[in-house]
């Protein structure tokens, strides 16, 4: 919680200061002329920016359950899933975090992924692709970079960043398309169409901006899990369960869905991935070790 008040409390420093700096060069005054309040613009943006990212993490583990069907393992039926929830226990108590929730979901790719609204209430999910591609090493190291996103707080970071960059998008389309209303279609009798049309073709060409933005902290987080999974386990290790990527199938993207996830997307485009390139994770790697 004192992660999301700093955050918050930041960001709306931010905001104030942009309203401040508006004011100070005239701006304020000039789109206030033309009928457009600045103080609200930036509290309805605020406000859109943040709503659906803070919704999505509240209810990222309810999602992240039903949507990939994960069956949570709460008495251990096998072996594996008894060494698996001790495995998950002894790296959760490593990293200074509760017990996440542990499951297994149906997919033939090696993927896993953890969500939750926050390090001490998470859940951390392997599919059976992931099981039956690598070894028992390889899934510890994968399960200490998992434990690593929850431990460090980054599904609550993306969020939030998420929601910062969305409350820009937001208010600088509308000036933008406030601007072009008014300068360009010289419509003085409020909001015309030319506003509307302009507003949202902004908000999707500042919205791939925003994306690139997001998609640049998700691969700076992934490395830093790399990191983490190493500590947990070690940097060799770590790089095996990479490696052992590298000899199937590319996984399934499961940031798409919104989940921070183990799984790397190569089709995209660099700018828009949320993981970096398996050759860099595994350099990286390397030379830490």
């Amino acid at each position: 919680m004192m992660r999301i008040f700093l955050f918050l409390t930041t960001n709306l420093a931010i905001l104030v200061v942009i309203s401040v700096a508006f004011r100070l060069f005239g701006i304020d005054g000039v789109v206030q002329q033309n009928g457009l309040d600045m103080g609200a613009l930036l509290l309805m943006a605020a406000i859109i920016g943040f709503s659906g990212s803070l919704i999505s993490l509240f209810l990222s583990k309810t999602l992240a359950k039903h949507g990939m069907r994960v069956q949570i393992i709460e008495q251990p039926s096998t072996p594996f899933e008894q060494w698996l929830l001790e495995t998950v226990a002894r790296q959760s108590e490593r990293a200074g975090i509760r017990m996440p929730e542990v499951g297994i979901f149906d997919s033939p790719q090696p993927n896993a992924f953890a969500t939750g609204w926050n390090r001490n209430d998470a859940l951390v999910a392997v599919s059976t692709g992931l099981l039956q591609h690598m070894n028992k090493q390889e899934v510890e190291a994968v399960v200490g970079h998992e434990i690593s996103h929850v431990a460090n707080g980054d599904m609550v970071t993306l969020a939030l960043i998420q929601g910062v960059v969305n409350t820009f998008v937001v208010f600088l389309a509308r000036i933008i398309g406030h601007t072009v209303d008014r300068v360009i279609f010289k419509n003085e009798d409020g909001p015309g169409i030319g506003y509307f049309v302009v507003s949202i073709i902004a908000e999707i060409l500042l919205s791939v901006l925003a994306t690139m933005i997001v998609m640049w902290f998700s691969r700076y987080r992934e490395f830093r899990a790399d990191a983490g999974g190493a500590a947990l386990t070690s940097p060799r290790q770590m790089a095996d369960a990479l490696r052992a990527l590298q000899r199937v199938h590319e996984p399934q993207d499961l940031q798409a869905k919104e989940f921070a996830a183990f799984g790397i997307s190569g089709k995209i485009g660099s700018l828009f991935s949320s993981h970096p390139p398996l050759e860099q994770r595994i350099a990286a790697l390397e030379q830490a070790g």
